[in-house]
């Protein structure tokens, strides 16, 4: 069946974990805290609610097509031209309401959850729009703008910023609010906010080439996104260390708040892969690295630990505060849910990262002759009881989100409501 064969279903579980979940957690947050933030409702009026439904039509275009075989074949730029016209103007219009509501703030100064909101809806603008330029051949073809080195290297361009902006930066926005308000404490540096802000959208930018190393591309060209992959840990670890430290004074609280648990989690699995990320990016360790399960491992060490988990605990954050809930229904499933979702990501990258390491070297092992130590179905069927146990990882992680969802239905449906307390705001001259 040609709708379920891997060439179809990759796309699809890439699109839907980035775009359709990412994507919806990030609209939703980001249209929270710039409210509440600026102390102003969102600009544009019905112009929220068509962000809203728009996306919603661009993910059920994206399930429908992407089976289909219907495709640029450009790594997370799958959609063809007419979606992404659609996801250029409810992109446009989601920017407008963002900046439209900053603009019309009632306060000053503009806190850097907003900072980290703003830059990511301004570059994934230019990203989507430059790298899916493409000439169509009728309503379900076109052809790229680009070819060759030149085409590997703006969708490569685009797809490690589609990681470094629209999978970190929205969601350090993310990390900039919830983290502190969950842990009631203030951000530990906010100096060191304002320098991770800009170190990180500087340096971000330059990083593509690692994914086309040993390629057609100029030698120079992949030496330097090497570079800068390497300068990239240190704006990295300086956002982690200071989402952790804000827990300074607070760590008790970690023992009984699992929703504290879910974001300072989070805070280490994305230590762990902007670690590994810059040194798979070292030539001599990509060449083990590259096409390997490696690579897969430590892709979901960011998308289920960093980017599932803090888009988790702000969503058991924001749930029952926006349906008046004085908690969600069932608090200790929320404790399950970590233990699970932790177990499965353990389980899920520690299998990869082996099978990887293993497949590298099984691939470059030769004989005295010069010929091949291993047939390439060899190092298949090595890895397979690693696939068994990616499996095993994965299912823990689904039965934590399933868990997730049924508290959730639960606490909008049974909550019982509550006034939330207005605190008197001082006076100002």
């Amino acid at each position: 069946i040609p709708w379920f064969t891997y060439s179809r279903l990759r796309p699809l579980h890439t699109n839907a974990v980035i775009f359709a979940f990412g994507g919806s957690a990030l609209f939703a947050t980001s249209y929270y805290v710039v409210q509440r933030t600026t102390h102003a409702r969102l600009f544009g009026g019905p112009l929220a609610a068509f962000t809203f439904w728009g996306w919603q039509l661009v993910i059920v275009l994206a399930a429908i097509t992407l089976p289909l075989g219907i495709t640029q074949s450009k790594e997370y730029a799958e959609l063809e031209w007419p979606i992404d016209l659609l996801i250029a103007v409810v992109w446009v219009c989601y920017a407008i309401v963002f900046f439209g509501t900053l603009a019309k703030r009632k306060i000053e100064h503009i806190y850097v959850a907003n900072w980290f909101f703003g830059a990511f809806i301004i570059t994934v603008a230019v990203l989507h729009i430059v790298n899916s330029m493409a000439m169509p051949a009728s309503l379900t073809k076109s052809y790229s703008a680009y070819a060759g080195a030149q085409d590997a290297m703006i969708q490569w361009w685009y797809g490690h910023n589609a990681v470094g902006f629209f999978l970190t930066a929205g969601f350090l926005g993310m990390m900039y609010y919830f983290v502190p308000k969950q842990a009631e404490r203030p951000v530990y540096s906010y100096r060191l906010s304002i320098v991770h802000f800009w170190a990180l959208i500087f340096t971000y930018m330059w990083a593509g080439p690692h994914h086309l190393h040993y390629t057609a591309l100029p030698d120079w060209t992949q030496s330097l996104g090497m570079v800068f992959s390497l300068i990239l840990l240190a704006p990295s670890w300086g956002g982690m260390i200071n989402g952790i430290m804000t827990l300074s004074g607070a760590w008790y609280k970690l023992r009984n708040d699992a929703v504290l648990k879910f974001l300072v989690v989070s805070l280490s699995f994305y230590g762990m892969s902007t670690f590994e990320g810059p040194m798979m990016s070292i030539k001599t360790v990509n060449a083990l690295s590259h096409y390997t399960d490696w690579t897969v491992g430590h892709v979901h060490s960011g998308a289920l630990g960093w980017v599932g988990f803090i888009s988790i605990g702000s969503i058991y954050y924001l749930l029952p505060r926006l349906f008046g809930r004085a908690a969600m229904a069932k608090p200790q499933w929320v404790e399950l849910h970590f233990w699970i979702a932790t177990i499965g990501i353990v389980l899920y990258i520690a299998a990869m990262w082996i099978a990887g390491v293993m497949q590298g070297l099984m691939w470059r092992a030769t004989n005295p002759d010069g010929t091949l130590t291993y047939a390439f179905i060899e190092s298949i069927k090595a890895t397979y009881p690693y696939y068994v146990v990616r499996f095993l990882g994965g299912v823990l992680y689904l039965s934590g989100m399933v868990l997730m969802l049924m508290n959730c239905f639960m606490t909008i449906a049974q909550g019982k409501s509550v006034k939330a307390p207005i605190p008197a705001l001082a006076a100002h001259a």
